[in-house]
């Protein structure tokens, strides 16, 4: 009987491990497959999600590519659509003049915070600045800086 428990014990043991080996490489394959490339130029900004993908209940890509004028919000008219509800139809805008990229809040309910503080006028974006719309983190990137 005790041979018979150990035996059963050690194959529950084996098949546990081999259960957590699985789940660990399922784990990197999903990341490695959520894994874009960017398709920006060495002199492109772009918007990286801080945030994990997996943990929004809805679609986003990790980059978005900054054009001369790029407006985000929750309206499908938007360049860069996040269907969070706590970002407004038309939340924010971010615009590039002469090399120079700036941010302005387009007097959205909830507010865009710019480095955890909250976005009032419009201010000019630095490479590493951290944006927040709704429960999104985004990472301003400019490459040619």
């Amino acid at each position: 009987m005790i041979l018979l428990l150990s035996q059963l014990f050690k194959y529950i043991f084996i098949l546990i491990i081999y259960l957590f080996i699985f789940t660990i490489i399922r784990m990197i394959y999903l990341d490695i497959r959520s894994m874009r490339s960017i398709d920006a130029n060495k002199d492109e900004a772009y918007l990286k999600v801080v945030n994990r993908l997996d943990s929004l209940n809805f679609k986003m890509q990790e980059y978005y590519v900054l054009k001369g004028l790029t407006k985000l919000g929750r309206s499908s008219k938007n360049d860069i659509v996040i269907k969070d509800n706590f970002v407004s139809k038309n939340h924010l805008v971010i615009q590039e003049e002469n090399g120079h990229y700036y941010i302005r809040d387009l007097h959205s309910a909830n507010g865009t915070f710019l480095n955890g503080q909250t976005l009032y006028d419009e201010a000019e974006l630095k490479n590493g600045d951290r944006i927040g719309v709704g429960f999104i983190q985004f990472l301003f990137v400019d490459q040619a800086k």
